[in-house]
Formats: C-alpha cells, sequence, structure tokens
C-alpha cells in the first residue's frame, strides 16, 4: 500500500516509522526545509538545540521505547531537575512537598491547602468527571482563595493569556500535573528530566536515517496546498502551485486543524464546526547565551503578573555547559495570541522590553552577561483546550475515507509533547494500516 503524511515532526515521522516497517511504501512531506516540528533545532557554538525548550519524563514511555527501537535508548542524559517560583521578588523553591511547605507569601494553613489540592488532583482517576468544569471553577471551588490568585491562576494566565485563562477546562490541568506526579518515584523525590545527546535534532535525524532505510521518502520544502479524494477511491495531494498531485490509498495529515481545514476538499460541516473551532496560542521564545548563570533554576515559574513572561528555563542547569563552548543558555517563554503586543517585537525589541525584569530575577544581570541571543516564535503551539473539550474535538477519523488527522489538539487530555505526539502517530499508524487491510 501507497501511504502519504503531512509532516515530518513527531506525529509523523513516527507513524511512518511503524508503516514502513510494515512493508508498505510511505512519503512523508514537510513544508519546511528541516524535520522535527514543533521540536526543530539551531545550533549554538557548533552544537544543535531546540528552538522551544523540551525534555522527557521519566515515564515518557511511548517516546524513550521509539528510541530503544531506533538505537539510541542509552543516549539520554538524565538529571534531577530544579523547579522555582518567582513571586514578589523572590524565587521560592518548589519541587518537592517540603519546598511547598517553606512557600512563604502563603499563610502556614494556605500552604496546606495547595498541597492538599495537588494531592486532591492527584487521586482524581477519571478525567471526564471533570470534563464538565473549568479549571479555574474545580480550583476556586477546592482551594482558597489565596491560593488559587498567587499560584494556580498566575500558572493559567500566563500560560492562555487575559483572554483564555478562565475558559480552560480542568481535564487539561489534570493531564498535565498528572504527568509530572507520575513521573516521580515517590511524593518526596525530585523531578528526574532526559534530554538525548546531540539534542532532539539527534532523535530526529537518526529516525529519518531508518525510515530511509526502509525505502521511506521524505520530501522537504514540500507545500501541501490541497487535499482530495478523487473517484478511484484515492486521496490525492497537490505539491505548492503546481499541478503535481501525488495519490495514495491512505494519508495522515498532521496539520493544525485551521490548515486541514483550508486545504481539505469534501469536508462535511459537523467536521469543519470541530476544525474552526480549535484555537492556539503561540509560544514566543527568546533564547540567551549567557557569560554566568542567571539562577539556579532549570525551571522557574514567573507567578508575579508585573513581568511580561510566563517562564525561565535555564537548560544549562540540566545539560552541561560544555556542550555550548562554556556558555549558558536560557529561555524566556511567553504564550502570546499573534495580536499580542509582544508576539509583534522583534528580538532586539524583545530583550530591551524584558530586561528589567529578568534584573528582578537575578540583580547582576545586565547587557554584559550576554554573549548572543535568539528570537523565535512557533505558531500553533499550545491549543486551548475549554471545558467538555470532547465534544469539540475533531476525530481522527475526517469523514473522508483513508484520509486522517492527527495533530497536537488529539493527545486532550494530555498536554502536547513528543511522548504523546510519538503515541498519537503508532496508534493512527495501526489504525490506517488494519483499515487498508479489510479491503
Amino acid at each position: 500500500m501507497k501511504i502519504g503524511i503531512i509532516g515530518a515532526g513527531a506525529t509523523g515521522l513516527s507513524a511512518a516509522w511503524d508503516i514502513s516497517k510494515a512493508g508498505h511504501q510511505v512519503t512523508v512531506y514537510e513544508r519546511d526545509d528541516f524535520i522535527g516540528g514543533h521540536a526543530s533545532t539551531f545550533e549554538i557554538e557548533g552544537t544543535p538545540i531546540e528552538k522551544g525548550y523540551h525534555h522527557w519524563f521519566t515515564n515518557d514511555h511511548d517516546i524513550l521505547k521509539l528510541c530503544e527501537e531506533i538505537g539510541i535508548g542509552n543516549q539520554i542524559i538524565w538529571n534531577s531537575s530544579k523547579v522555582g517560583t518567582f513571586f514578589n521578588g523572590k524565587t521560592y523553591n518548589f519541587g518537592t512537598p517540603v519546598d511547598l511547605i517553606r512557600y512563604k507569601p502563603l499563610s502556614i494553613q494556605n500552604r496546606i491547602r495547595l498541597g492538599l489540592s495537588a494531592l486532591k488532583i492527584q487521586k482524581i482517576t477519571d478525567w471526564t468527571d471533570i470534563e464538565h468544569l473549568t479549571a479555574s471553577e474545580w480550583l476556586t471551588h477546592n482551594v482558597d482563595g489565596k491560593v488559587y490568585e498567587s499560584f494556580w491562576e498566575p500558572m493559567l494566565r500566563g500560560k492562555f493569556g487575559e483572554e483564555h485563562y478562565q475558559k480552560i477546562g480542568m481535564a487539561w490541568l489534570w493531564g498535565k500535573m498528572n504527568t509530572r506526579f507520575t513521573s516521580r518515584k515517590n511524593l518526596f523525590s525530585r523531578e528526574i528530566l532526559g534530554y538525548p545527546q546531540g539534542s532532539f535534532k539527534k532523535f530526529f535525524d537518526v529516525l529519518a536515517e531508518k525510515l530511509t532505510n526502509n525505502g521511506a521518502k521524505i520530501h522537504l520544502s514540500h507545500d501541501i496546498t490541497s487535499i482530495k479524494k478523487y473517484q478511484d477511491g484515492k486521496i490525492g495531494l497537490r505539491i505548492g502551485n503546481t499541478d503535481n498531485v501525488d495519490k495514495f490509498d491512505a494519508v495522515i495529515a498532521s496539520l493544525p486543524s485551521h490548515v486541514f481545514n483550508r486545504i481539505t476538499e469534501g469536508i462535511d460541516r459537523q467536521y469543519r464546526n470541530k476544525l474552526t473551532s480549535t484555537k492556539y496560542m503561540s509560544a514566543v521564545l527568546l533564547i540567551l547565551v549567557l557569560h554566568s548563570h542567571l539562577s539556579d533554576k532549570y525551571w522557574l515559574n514567573i507567578a508575579d503578573r508585573s513581568i511580561p513572561f510566563v517562564g525561565v528555563v535555564e537548560h544549562t542547569n540540566l545539560v552541561p555547559t560544555e556542550n555550548y563552548g562554556n556558555k549558558h543558555i536560557v529561555y524566556v517563554s511567553n504564550y502570546l495570541s499573534r495580536d499580542s503586543e509582544y508576539y509583534q517585537l522583534n528580538g532586539s525589541e524583545l530583550l530591551e522590553a524584558y530586561l528589567p525584569h529578568l534584573q528582578k530575577i537575578n540583580k547582576n544581570f545586565g547587557n554584559q552577561w550576554i554573549s548572543d541571543f535568539h528570537h523565535y516564535r512557533i505558531d500553533n503551539a499550545q491549543p486551548i483546550m475549554g471545558k467538555n473539550y470532547t465534544y469539540s474535538l475533531p476525530e481522527h477519523g475526517t469523514g473522508i475515507e483513508n484520509l486522517y488527522l492527527a495533530n497536537n489538539t488529539q493527545v486532550y487530555p494530555q498536554d502536547r509533547g513528543t511522548n504523546y505526539n510519538v503515541k498519537m502517530g503508532r496508534e493512527i499508524a495501526l489504525t490506517v494500516m488494519n483499515k487498508l487491510l479489510e479491503k
């Protein structure tokens, strides 16, 4: 069978892997001139590094299994992660329950309440029981108002902005927290995170090489501008603005919902409504190359509303500085709508806007610390998942026989990430192959 796949990120390439192993002809089309999707890389001091920070949890079983299959399972760096929260001009440790007890912005009673709220989330076994609630509704009912305002609300507000944070479903928050709870050995252990030697580029390059060895074709700089089912039952993909159409027995599209809607013919109204109802936030990253540590934390949540970014991820507090010419790599992270003021700024403008706020985190920080900086916008990075999202979620089956959609909205209730994208890619590959065998 001939299978076409649109997108050379984690979803598309993992689907291609299983399909090619089964002996089918696979062709992957990627609009960009690189593979990796949201985990694609650039170079700092000659070493590849992700445009947006990435890591793996110990319970990211699907992608870790794939790493073993392609021969790089032993090439993953595992280190303890230091987590903190910046609030009212001070950084607080936030990696264990003991750190929680020491979180002085809250009274001891409210610290206990915060801990109990996390435990209550952990004990939820069926996320469908809470899907009818927003995270704000559940949290304000289950925690003290001060706890919500100083901890949970800043996280939601920072992730989804003023416009959307009150709409986010509790099932999404449960999925995000559940990943972190289950990745730890026990309640009191620190979080252990993994990173592939040679960056995520190593993972994607080896996977692409294995695919090529299986006979798969990967075409870069190939923008698919039209998807159509023909009278012979084949799914046709038009390449660019040409008349060239490649036909397949089945197609898997790992495109954002609105893009899939725009280029696909023959979708019924109900499915189109689901596609068009899907909204996204963009990730905006300012990546600083520094001569010194900004902080001792790998992950620093920003709970101060006066600061115009939501997180500071110091990559070299997880991965050795030796990989980057002994420089310290810091991601300053934001999630924004495309009409946001900060989305519109270029890298230099963003650095100027952020600089005084970075000095709040480290009073000694200044321009003289900066060896270099990089600026990336990653659109369609974070789906906005409201309550009862199941009912508006587009199914993998598009209503057009042998045409499937697999994108980062459909890992729900889990948060987007390479592990869940790999899991989805492999599941949809199995679905496609089984369906074709029925014929």
